[in-house]
């Protein structure tokens, strides 16, 4: 038992899109396939399936500290709640047990996007099934999926265009204020001022600080992607003009 807590696993590595990777995330699809079932359910249920979820989310990521400082791998150079999931994870536990529709926002357009990003290409390593660390980041990354999905269709929250634009302009101010932070602690959070060590989609792109542009770009599409659903809705309820 204490082999799958150990920062130095000698079980079966992770494998990109091996067959654990694919159960992880069909176990995620099976989810928010099953949480729409909630639509129609009463306030006190939809209280208590948010409170659920929060307190899942908070729970993963806690561990996640805990088992750190534990192992002895805890520093602020990667530990702090900086990066858009870390962060995410947190606000979204507060979105879903207040309803709040600021953080609903960002949930919706960056951690839908993020986790999407981060469940295809995890950061695991050695570290395949059935670690601590496996369970731990599909748990919490799957869950920042989830929520603003929950919060989307059995909630009713939906962004607007408006929302597109807060939450852009709001991203660009934020990793500016990273990328200076980044350069006094020696870190890389939002993967701003360099690209990752280990494999992630910015391989695919240009050298420092060329795909940051290509960045800005993917991200924007990304959030129009999002939105195009509300946007063929928004279409489609106006009223035809003879």
């Amino acid at each position: 038992m204490a082999e799958l807590f150990s920062a130095h696993y000698a079980g079966a590595p992770f494998v990109l899109f091996g067959l654990a990777h694919i159960g992880a995330l069909a176990a995620v699809g099976l989810l928010n396939i099953a949480l729409v079932g909630f639509r129609g359910a009463g306030d006190r249920v939809k209280a208590a399936v948010r409170w659920i979820l929060a307190i899942l989310l908070w729970s993963a990521e806690l561990s996640w500290h805990v088992w750190n400082i534990a192992v002895g791998t805890w520093s602020v150079q990667f530990m702090l709640p900086l990066n858009i999931c870390s962060i995410l994870i947190w606000l979204s536990g507060f979105m879903l047990v207040c309803r709040n529709f600021r953080i609903y926002e960002f949930a919706y357009f960056l951690g839908i996007g993020g986790a999407i990003q981060y469940l295809a290409t995890p950061d695991l390593g050695i570290y395949g099934f059935p670690h601590f660390r496996f369970f731990q980041t599909f748990i919490s990354h799957g869950l920042l999926l989830t929520a603003p999905i929950y919060m989307t269709i059995v909630e009713g929250l939906r962004p607007t265009w408006k929302t597109v634009l807060r939450v852009a302009l709001w991203m660009n101010a934020y990793m500016i204020v990273i990328y200076f932070l980044n350069r006094a602690l020696g870190s890389d959070y939002l993967m701003i001022n360099a690209k990752p060590a280990f494999p992630s989609l910015l391989d695919l792109l240009p050298a420092w600080p060329y795909y940051i542009i290509f960045m800005e770009l993917i991200g924007v599409l990304t959030m129009l992607l999002l939105y195009l659903p509300f946007a063929v809705s928004d279409r489609k309820s106006r009223p035809s003009q003879a």
